[in-house]
C-alpha cells in the first residue's frame, strides 16, 4: 500500500476539540500512517503561541527572573489537552521534569522543542501511534539543514503498516543535542519524513484551504490555486506571498513527491497541490498562477555613455555592493544605463556612501537613488507559451493609470516583475488581478 505523510500545524492542535478533527481525517484514509504535529498553535488571536511562550521562559530564567508564571501557563495548556481526550500521556511528569531542567540550565533550542514534543506525546497516545523522537532519528547539520543519511536511516524506522506519530521543528545536532529547524520548521520535519517513507504525497494541513492567487489584503476573497508547480511557488514566496518556505519543499521536491495544502476545518476541500510539473489539464490553461509583491525594494540607477563597450563596469558596481554586504534583488539594464534594486532596510542606511563609491570608482555621467519601490511579480509557468501574456500586464497597469518604472523578465519567462512606486502597488496588484482572474477573457488557474 502506498503511504501518506501528514503535517498538522499548530492552529490544527490548537485544542483538544482540533485534535479530534485529526483523528478524525488520518483514520479516513489508510495510507496516512505517518503523521507530525506542531505545537498548540492560538485558540484565539490574543492567545500566546506554547513556542514563544517557551521562548520567553528561557529568556527569563537567563535574566535570572521567576519564569513560574509562564511555566504555569505552559503546563495547563497541555495538561488542558490530555484531560480533555482523555488519555494518560504523563503529561504532569514530563512538566515537573522540564521545570527541574529549565532551572538547572539547558539550551535555547531544547527548551523551544518542547512544545512539539508533548504535543506529539499526547496525539501519540490518541491515535494509538508509535512514537518517534527526532532527537534519535532526524540529523541536522551545522547549516541547519537536514543530513541526507536520515532519509534512509528514518525510512527503515518507519515500517509499513504502523502509524507513527514525530513531532516536528527539531531533531539531533552534530554536538548530539536537540537541535531545531528555523521558525515553522515543523514544515520541514514533515517533508522529511514523506521523503523518508516515499510518500505518495505530502499532505500539509493548516487553517486555509489551499493558497491564493493574491494578497487577501489587498484582493477581496481571492481565489486559490489548485495547482502549482514548485518552480512557481519560489517566485511567489521570494516576493512575499504566503507560501511554504523553501527550506519545507526542498526534501520532497528533489525527489518528485507532490505536496497537498490542506484545511483541518473543511477537509473535504482540494487546497492546492504543489508539483513538479502541472497535469494536462493545467497545461491547457493560458493564464497565471498567482500575484504577488513587495514594497520594501530600493533602487540605484547608474547612466553612463557607451556603458557597454566599458568592460567590467557591472562587475564593478556590484562588487561595491558586495563588499558591503548588499544582497541584490534584481539588475535591470539598458546600454547606457544599469539599476540595481536591493532591499531598503539594507541599503538605505548605507547608501550615501554607496554612491559616493560608485561615482569615485566608476565616473558615471549620472547616479541617482530611487528610495521607494515597489516590485509586483506575475508568475506562470505557462506565459512563455502564450502569446500577449506582457501586452496584457502593461495594458491592464495603463488602464489603471500606473505608471511602471522598472520592467525585468528573463529567458524562462516564469515571471514578469514590474517596479511601480508604492502608493501604486494595491492599484496595480488589483487591476493584474481583474485582468488574469475576475476578466471575461481570463482563464485562471482554478
Amino acid at each position: 500500500m502506498s503511504r501518506i505523510a501528514a503535517k498538522f500545524g499548530g492552529t490544527s492542535c490548537a485544542s483538544a476539540a482540533q485534535i479530534r478533527k485529526v483523528k478524525s481525517i488520518v483514520d479516513e484514509d489508510p495510507r496516512r500512517q505517518v503523521v507530525v504535529v506542531s505545537a498548540p498553535g492560538k485558540r484565539v488571536k490574543t492567545e500566546a503561541k506554547v513556542t514563544d511562550l517557551l521562548y520567553l521562559c528561557a529568556e527569563t530564567v537567563q535574566i535570572g527572573a521567576d519564569a513560574r508564571g509562564t511555566f504555569d501557563v505552559i503546563a495547563e495548556r497541555f495538561l488542558e489537552i490530555e484531560r480533555e481526550l482523555g488519555v494518560d500521556a504523563g503529561i504532569a511528569s514530563e512538566m515537573e521534569l522540564f521545570w527541574e531542567q529549565l532551572k538547572a540550565g539547558v539550551t535555547l533550542d531544547f527548551v523551544a522543542s518542547r512544545g512539539e514534543y508533548w504535543n506529539a506525546k499526547i496525539v501519540a497516545r490518541f491515535l494509538d501511534a508509535i512514537f518517534i523522537d527526532p532527537l534519535k532519528s532526524i540529523s541536522i547539520l551545522s547549516n541547519g539543514l537536514v543530513d541526507p543519511a536520515t532519509y534512509e536511516a528514518l525510512g527503515a524506522e518507519l515500517q509499513p503498516g504502523r502509524r507513527y506519530l514525530i513531532p516536528g521543528f527539531y531533531g539531533r545536532g552534530p554536538d548530539g543535542q536537540v537541535k531545531t529547524f528555523s521558525r515553522g520548521g515543523s514544515d520541514i520535519s514533515g517533508a522529511i519524513a514523506a521523503r523518508a517513507i516515499g510518500a505518495v504525497v505530502y499532505e500539509n494541513w493548516t487553517d486555509v484551504s489551499g493558497f491564493l492567487m493574491a494578497d487577501p489584503r489587498i484582493i477581496d476573497s481571492p481565489r486559490p490555486m489548485v495547482e502549482v508547480t514548485y518552480r512557481e511557488l519560489r517566485e511567489l514566496s521570494y516576493m512575499g506571498a504566503s507560501v511554504l518556505h523553501d527550506e519545507a519543499t526542498l526534501p520532497v521536491r528533489e525527489v518528485g513527491i507532490p505536496i497537498q495544502i490542506k484545511n483541518t476545518n473543511e477537509p473535504s476541500h482540494p487546497g492546492t497541490r504543489i508539483v513538479s510539473r502541472l497535469s494536462d489539464q493545467e497545461e491547457k490553461t493560458t493564464a497565471i498562477a498567482g500575484i504577488a509583491g513587495k514594497e520594501t525594494f530600493s533602487m540605484i540607477c547608474i547612466e553612463k555613455s557607451l556603458m557597454n563597450k566599458e568592460v567590467g563596469f557591472t562587475y564593478r558596481a556590484l562588487g561595491i555592493l558586495q563588499q558591503r554586504g548588499l544582497s541584490i534583488e534584481h539588475v535591470p539594464s539598458s546600454i547606457d544605463g544599469l539599476n540595481i534594486i536591493c532591499d531598503s532596510e539594507k541599503l538605505l542606511p548605507q547608501a550615501d556612501q554607496v554612491l559616493k563609491e560608485i561615482q569615485t570608482q566608476l565616473s558615471p555621467d549620472k547616479v541617482t537613488l530611487v528610495r521607494e519601490l515597489a516590485l509586483i511579480a506575475i508568475v506562470g509557468e505557462g506565459m512563455s507559451r502564450t502569446i500577449g501574456i506582457s501586452a496584457r500586464v502593461f495594458g491592464a497597469l495603463a488602464r489603471a493609470n500606473v505608471n511602471v518604472q522598472v520592467i525585468n523578465q528573463g529567458a524562462s519567462e516564469v515571471n514578469i516583475i514590474v517596479g511601480v512606486a508604492p502608493a501604486d502597488f494595491k492599484t496595480a496588484i488589483a487591476a493584474l488581478y481583474h485582468e488574469f482572474v475576475d476578466s471575461k477573457s481570463g482563464q485562471p488557474r482554478v
